[in-house]
């Protein structure tokens, strides 16, 4: 199950376990059963500090708990936790020993601190690469805390209790058995949807930070590299982000990054926040901008306005806010979200085992979402609003040798049709003859593209008409000290690689624009600029 390479690896981080630790599982005769028996006893044998039983007791069979030993069993898996899931197990066990974990001391008394009982139930599947986010997260409240509970759940192996709570998302997350969450979340989400009055402390604390030279807004490539640049010039440097890493969060490989033949989105996203964190840039993280606020006058301050009604104050900002994916805007489809309509074939394709799917889209991202939904599902139709697929001819070949699968060219899709409490079909018309389809499907996986995060900049800014902030050559907008780059603005190819150079661009113009532009004395008590 674990091959040697990974045996030494593993066996190399358990050294560093501090206190002894119990697994204790509940078996059957199953073959999932077995294999979670091979995996403990694998891990078992490679530290003199792990003890396993295999005479626990749960409904959900199979399944383990790592604890302290002689500690009651918060943290439970109810699944056999590789292939993206083998970190968060590696993390469980490490905290469960003693080690300390990565994160922010407050955040860990935040955690110790929080009032009342609660019992977390998050569905995953092994392949998604948002869930671990929140495993780790949910792992490690129940670790801290011996009042928090979790249970993680493999929504292929318990494919009934997926279906009897209607779960077509991952990863799902439910608290005291009712819904509380679904998509990734960090264990500050968590925390700030958990504990309400660290958020008002919080604003705060932000609304009375002294201004910055550069204010980075957006925590992915472009704004993770415009804020190293800045850092680097040794000026005042913040950067404000509703999710570190942005959208590469939910990429799954990468292999058109330069120096890297292939890696993960969430990998990229964190070496790109580490690099960040190597400089002195002030990170303000789950925090979303709501209103631009031009100077009063040339060189003086500009500010942010924030959701939690915090103002943040810069001579110059940098605009990275890149872009999300696009919806298809028809009746049904909000409705229905988490419910049928999903967004990642990668995450939520294992929960459609065996069902009827459509993929919206005949670009790469949409044919590359059917051939993976292909070896899952039972079928899968992809529908393409154009007279042509538009995805690579080696992929559109891969698409149409496989049996299960059907490509309509121009179909517009008119409707999600559900039952109230799920999708049961699509709705599309051709568009050379006019004539109205439904289709019957369980699913439907939307792949048409992107829109950039901008509405909020709607009348303080020059937008084109596609949303996109208008930027010339060096990175400047229509206003005096704010700078754009990356996704979502008119730069055309929307790259990772092009919005790191960006970004990077962008904070050498914000530079230069400081040298360049007086800042004019501020009045004491001077109040920032409305519109």
């Amino acid at each position: 199950m674990l091959d040697d390479t990974l045996k030494a690896q593993l066996q190399a981080y358990l050294e560093r376990l501090q206190q002894p630790i119990e697994l204790v599982a509940a078996l059957d005769g199953s073959s999932a059963s077995l294999e979670m028996r091979e995996l403990l006893e694998t891990i078992a044998a490679l530290s003199n500090k792990i003890a396993l039983r295999t005479d626990g007791q749960d409904a959900r069979v199979p399944s383990f708990t790592v604890q302290g030993q002689g500690q009651p069993g918060q943290l439970r898996f109810a699944a056999v936790p590789l292939g993206h899931e083998f970190t968060s197990l590696v993390l469980a066990l490490l905290w469960a020993g003693g080690h300390p974990p990565k994160v922010e001391a407050g955040l860990i008394e935040q955690i110790k601190a929080l009032p009342g009982d609660y019992r977390f139930e998050i569905y995953m599947s092994l392949s998604c690469h948002n869930c671990p986010d929140v495993v780790q997260a949910l792992s490690l409240l129940a670790l801290l805390n011996p009042r928090v509970q979790t249970v993680v759940i493999d929504g292929a192996l318990f494919q009934q209790e997926v279906n009897e709570r209607d779960v077509l998302a991952v990863p799902s997350v439910y608290l005291n058995g009712a819904a509380f969450g679904s998509g990734r979340m960090s264990v500050e989400e968590v925390l700030a949807k958990l504990d309400a009055g660290a958020l008002v402390k919080q604003a705060q604390q932000l609304d009375a930070l002294e201004p910055f030279d550069v204010l980075n807004i957006g925590g992915g490539p472009a704004g993770a590299a415009a804020a190293v640049y800045a850092a680097r010039k040794g000026i005042r440097t913040g950067l404000l982000a509703e999710r570190m890493g942005g959208q590469l969060n939910d990429t799954l490989a990468i292999e058109n990054y330069p120096s890297q033949l292939h890696t993960e989105g969430p990998k990229l996203a964190a070496a790109l926040e580490a690099h960040v964190r190597h400089y002195e840039v002030q990170i303000m993280n789950l925090q979303r901008a709501v209103r631009l606020l031009p100077a009063a006058q040339p060189g003086g301050l500009i500010g942010i306005e924030l959701a939690s009604g915090a103002v943040l104050k810069a001579r110059s900002v940098v605009l990275s806010t890149g872009a999300r994916w696009r919806n298809m805007n028809v009746p049904g489809e909000r409705e229905y979200q988490n419910k049928g309509v999903a967004y990642c074939p990668h995450c939520d394709g294992p929960l459609f085992k065996g069902k009827r799917t459509a993929v919206i889209g005949g670009g790469n991202s949409g044919v590359e979402a059917a051939i993976d939904l292909a070896g899952i599902v039972q079928h899968v139709t992809l529908l393409e609003f154009a007279a042509e697929l538009r995805a690579d001819a080696v992929l559109q070949a891969k698409l149409r040798s496989l049996p299960n699968v059907t490509v309509i060219t121009q179909a517009q899709t008119t409707e999600v049709l559900g039952d109230g409490a799920r999708v049961n079909g699509l709705r599309y018309t051709n568009r050379a003859t006019g004539s109205a389809h439904d289709l019957a499907l369980e699913g439907i996986f939307v792949q048409i593209g992107l829109v950039p995060n901008t509405e909020w900049l709607k009348g303080a800014l020059a937008l084109s008409p596609h949303g996109e902030i208008v930027i010339d050559a060096r990175g400047h907008t229509s206003v005096p000290g704010v700078f754009a780059a990356g996704d979502c603005t008119t730069v055309p190819y929307k790259q990772i690689v092009i919005a790191a150079g960006e970004g990077a661009k962008a904070a050498l113009s914000a530079f230069d624009y400081l040298i360049r532009t007086p800042q004019p004395q501020q009045v004491v008590g001077e109040a920032v600029p409305q519109v």
